[in-house]
């Protein structure tokens, strides 16, 4: 029997799928194409890790809790969705490192940890001459002939020594990937300075001539780098399940298997099965990998290491936090015994999601071979975060709440060699699945921007698979 109406089904409904829905109603609508679109998403709410809770005058993001605003996509589908006039940016500030249970201010110029600026990398104390006279030989190293892919740590070692990883580098990165930087992968993380050491030789000239950041005057203020929404991010998940109006919605649904026919059947936690013409898995590897099981087709990145992690949201009286230095929060140096891994001076970055008189601290521990603590009881964890803090602040009471959300196996770790497997996988799909689409933080980005990116440019794939 013919089918007429052509069909895509979106398995997750996280921000990756639900910028892919959004897309493709956008273009039937827009051209009229005979086609329907479905979510099947197996929590019982959208969004996946965007979640924001409003308290008593508190707006806290349980995951992410904003976007860059370089990365123009999230902004685009703000825009277009309606919610920019919601749109705030970062209060800046000095950020800081803690280093030998010491807070030490992040040197002026340094971009991801990478010196750009001489005299605040001369004066600083977080490096000491020998580590500062290593970072130097990157002037006068030669490029690398490393064609290969190759680890973050093995490519910031040789060009600014390992002083300058460990004390700047490794915590910026480590607070991005909760990974460990001597198995991430350059090409799938940060190709853009792999790129800087071929074009410049010297990584730090390459960055100087090409930062925006860098070339910023004595005495002009420092842009903000980060946007988020007033109302919390979670209501750009709401608008978007408001909009999505010819979408048909499944949540508590879980996909087990696909098969191929003249069309794809997805088989249902429930038993029962839905067809379709295109499929876009944005799911994370791990899950995707298990529905083609039978296949073998995503062996290659399913045993892909995620890290799971937690954060810690602590509301408090302002009285009762002392010694917050002025800034907005610090990273810890892998080198330090500490569990946390980063701070969050919530009411400092984002003065508008708390109450006047009111702090909110957002701590976040776990991280690559540090994962034990994420199973601890809420209160275990809150023990161990105060103790953690009082060593560098002063936390004179309890907190009025405390807010802990765990992200199990939620950081995939890009490790050496990723890309050329999602080569690998992609190619195998396009072979044995057309019209099999992957999207997503487990896949070529994990930030929201990156995410949205690859679930518009899966829709596309999508529509235009349907209508040959």
């Amino acid at each position: 029997m013919t089918q007429s109406k052509r069909k895509i089904v979106i398995v997750g409904g996280g921000i990756t799928g639900l910028a892919a829905a959004y897309r493709a109603q956008e273009k039937i609508n827009n051209e009229q194409l005979d086609a329907d679109i479905t979510i099947i998403e197996a929590n019982h709410r959208l969004g996946g890790k965007i979640q924001t809770v409003v308290k008593d005058g508190f707006v806290i993001e349980r995951g992410p809790d904003s976007f860059l605003e370089r990365k123009k996509s999230m902004g685009r589908l703000i825009k277009d969705v309606g919610l920019d006039d919601k749109l705030v940016p970062n209060a800046t500030g000095q950020a800081f490192i803690l280093v030998n249970d010491k807070l030490h201010p992040m040197p002026g110029g340094a971009i991801m940890g990478i010196p750009t600026q001489i005299r605040p990398f001369l004066i600083t104390d977080l490096i000491s001459l020998t580590g500062k006279l290593r970072a130097a030989g990157d002037f006068v190293l030669p490029k690398s002939n490393h064609q290969q892919d190759q680890s973050l740590g093995t490519f910031f070692r040789r060009r600014l020594g390992n002083e300058v990883v460990e004390n700047l580098i490794e915590p910026l990165l480590s607070g991005i990937y909760a990974g460990d930087i001597d198995q991430i992968s350059l090409q799938s993380t940060f190709p853009q300075y792999g790129k800087l050491e071929q074009d410049h030789k010297s990584l730090i000239a390459g960055m100087k001539k090409t930062s925006p950041a860098a070339k910023r005057k004595p005495g002009d203020k420092k842009q903000s780098m980060f946007l988020t929404l007033s109302s919390g991010l979670e209501s750009l998940v709401v608008k978007l399940e408001t909009l999505l109006s010819d979408c048909e919605i499944l949540k508590g649904t879980k996909v087990e298997s696909i098969s191929r026919g003249e069309r794809y059947t997805l088989t249902l936690n429930s038993g029962a099965e839905i067809e379709a013409d295109s499929v876009i898995f944005t799911v994370p590897h791990f899950t995707a990998g298990a529905v083609f099981s039978e296949s073998g087709l995503m062996n290659q990145i399913e045993e892909v290491p995620a890290t799971s992690v937690a954060t810690v949201a602590m509301a408090f009286d302002q009285g009762d936090v002392e010694d917050i230095l002025d800034g907005t929060g610090f990273v810890v140096s892998r080198n330090s015994d500490y569990t946390i891994t980063a701070c969050t001076w919530t009411h400092r970055k984002w003065p508008h999601t708390v109450p006047d008189g009111k702090v909110l601290l957002r701590c976040y521990v776990g991280r690559a071979g540090d994962e034990t603590v994420v199973d601890l009881s809420d209160d275990q964890i809150e023990k161990i975060v105060i103790d953690d803090l009082n060593k560098i602040i002063k936390v004179k009471n309890t907190p009025e709440f405390t807010i802990v959300t765990r992200w199990k196996k939620a950081m995939p770790q890009y490790t050496v060699g990723h890309r050329e497997r999602m080569a690998d996988v992609r190619a195998g799909l396009e072979k044995s699945y057309p019209g099999v689409y992957l999207a997503g933080a487990s896949y070529d980005g994990i930030g929201l921007p990156d995410c949205i990116d690859q679930g518009e440019a899966a829709a596309y794939k999508a529509l235009n698979y349907i209508q040959q």
